[in-house]
């Protein structure tokens, strides 16, 4: 007997929408085709579309640290309720991520998770010889590695420092890729009170410097580099020219608003970094999305306390919360036609499969983990700061109306979320890799 079937669903399956059932025991999907089978429960997906679980490659869960703010068990509900079965943590915590210690501890508290996961390991310039043995480490993606600074204290910004990191790398290098020195010396830019000077002092150039620095020195040691939350037009057209062992990021926020009248509506609540630009920032990376350039979608999930963020500019701290509305803001993209749901099953599910090499994730098939995202494409929901599950307890997007709404996410065979609903026990694992 089955655990769950789900029926009558449109399954992406081989990069197509299929009329087919799925059949799930014990964590894995055993079948899949026109079922009739005995279950123990039956999930009619009729006028609903069945997904990949969908992964969401970037969130900072700021356990340990800031749990005023967030927590691994808090951020996780937030994410399965969005309807993503898996996460990829920050180590920008305090202490931060950077031995196998501190590691090991964050996949304990990981047990308190509803969603699957996995933890970054974060470089400093002076743990590089560790960096080499993370190959075998349970639950880890990969290494972060801040160029520039944002939120928290871990910071590589001296270019034999850098190097010392990609030289001894033994995983993928994700990216914060803005220049310090140039950061520095534009910081006299920064008006008081004025969050519009945000994108100004963290201007184009330092992004694209940084961006130019890591790509020569992950060619120079032949190793991975992923670059987040891209934001500038340069790096589109430097980055689609330099692919191979580079990939990169683009942020639903960066998709979807855009400078100056974000800063105008949302102020301080609107500080990221890097910044929210112009539309014609906003324009290119649209550009490098149709044109299948960049290779994920993450949410770079940074949650603060509004008591924070309602500080003055620049004491107001960067980051928003995004794991729940990843999801309901790119389909209602894909039913804007500004990418096919082809495009993001890449960018959420096959490509972080791909660039990371997760395990038996990101794919409707047989034997595969039971690990599916189930939304209707045709619903439109109004995101409220009421219904965020993130201890911080807003939204940029605050009143938005988005077509095409998570219905139902299955983590590890078992439904923790159903209409709405947080269901069972956090029961999340560490991903594993290959």
């Amino acid at each position: 007997m089955l655990d769950i079937i789900i029926k009558n669903g449109e399954c992406y399956i081989d990069g197509t929408l299929k009329k087919k059932d799925i059949g799930i025991l014990k964590n894995k999907i055993v079948k899949i085709g026109d079922l009739k089978d005995e279950s123990k429960e039956v999930f009619d997906a009729k006028g609903l579309t069945v997904l990949p679980g969908c992964i969401d490659t970037q969130v900072h869960f700021r356990e340990p640290g800031s749990t005023d703010a967030e927590d691994l068990n808090s951020g996780s509900k937030a994410a399965v309720m969005g309807g993503i079965t898996s996460v990829f943590e920050m180590p920008n915590t305090n202490p931060p991520t950077t031995n196998f210690e501190e590691f090991d501890k964050k996949i304990k508290i990981g047990k308190g998770m509803f969603c699957n996961h996995a933890f970054y390991f974060g470089a400093t310039a002076e743990n590089y010889t560790t960096l080499e043995k993370l190959k075998e480490l349970k639950g880890c993606c990969g290494i972060k590695l801040f160029a520039g600074s944002s939120t928290g204290n871990l910071l590589v910004d001296k270019e034999k420092d850098i190097e010392k990191v990609f030289e001894h790398a033994s995983k993928v290098v994700a990216v914060h890729s803005e220049d310090e020195e140039i950061l520095k010396i534009r910081k006299k830019l920064i008006e008081e009170g004025n969050v519009l000077s945000h994108p100004v002092w963290r201007n184009e150039e330092v992004a694209m410097s940084s961006t130019r620095r890591i790509v020569k020195i992950s060619k120079r040691y032949n190793k991975r580099a992923h670059i987040l939350h891209v934001t500038t037009k340069e790096e589109v057209d430097f980055l689609s020219q330099n692919k191979g062992n580079i990939t990169f990021e683009i942020t639903p926020q960066h998709l979807t608003i855009y400078a100056p009248d974000c800063y105008e509506n949302l102020g301080t609540y609107a500080q990221m970094n890097p910044p929210i630009r112009d539309k014609s920032h906003y324009d290119r990376l649209w550009y490098a999305v149709r044109n299948n350039y960049n290779d994920t979608i993450g949410s770079d999930h940074a949650p603060h306390l509004k008591t924070n963020k309602d500080k003055k500019y620049p004491n107001s701290p960067s980051g928003m919360p995004g794991v729940q509305t990843l999801l309901p803001v790119m389909l209602d993209h894909v039913n804007n036609k500004k990418l096919t749901i082809e495009q993001l099953m890449k960018l959420i599910c096959e490509n972080p499969v791909k660039i990371f090499g997760i395990k038996n994730k990101g794919y409707l098939k047989e034997n595969y983990d039971a690990d599916i995202t189930i939304v209707n494409l045709n619903k439109s929901i109004e995101i409220k700061n009421d219904n965020i599950k993130s201890k911080c307890g807003w939204t940029p997007f605050d009143g938005y109306i988005f077509k095409g709404k998570p219905v139902g996410t299955i983590v590890n065979g078992k439904f923790k979320m159903k209409e709405d609903k947080l269901i069972g026990e956090p029961e999340g694992k560490p991903l594993e890799f290959n």
